[in-house]
């Protein structure tokens, strides 16, 4: 068994949102950036009944879990604190904030590097 895997989550030209990408039992570790981005950050929607029902992801302070777009730039891989994602199997990805999404001016496929979630006791 693999213990980390990559997936694409794909945004099409003039869209800010990526399809539904299931991460079963791994964990969001890492991003990686298409080699074509139109400026934004990077927030994130889960589903909690296999894909029936979106939310935005806040942590329990609530703030949107955001990728601030000066480190969200393309060409790059994004190292990111698992813990953020531990409960989430089925993730989209957005182009900006939940108020504020930024279509992409061409189609844009991110690399989603999950793995098996250690919990530190």
């Amino acid at each position: 068994m693999r213990s980390k895997i990559l997936q694409q989550a794909a945004i099409a030209a003039g869209a800010a949102l990526s399809g539904a990408v299931n991460l079963s039992d791994k964990v969001l570790c890492a991003i990686i950036m298409p080699a074509v981005w139109t400026a934004a950050a990077l927030t994130f929607q889960a589903s909690d009944d296999g894909g029936l029902t979106w939310y935005s992801v806040y942590d329990d302070q609530g703030n949107e879990i955001t990728i601030v777009s000066t480190v969200a730039i393309a060409g790059v891989r994004l190292s990111m604190d698992p813990s953020n994602f531990a409960s989430i199997s089925a993730i989209k990805v957005r182009s900006g904030a939940a108020a504020t999404p930024v279509n992409q001016t061409y189609a844009a496929t991110i690399g989603l590097v999950s793995r098996k979630y250690y919990a530190l006791d």
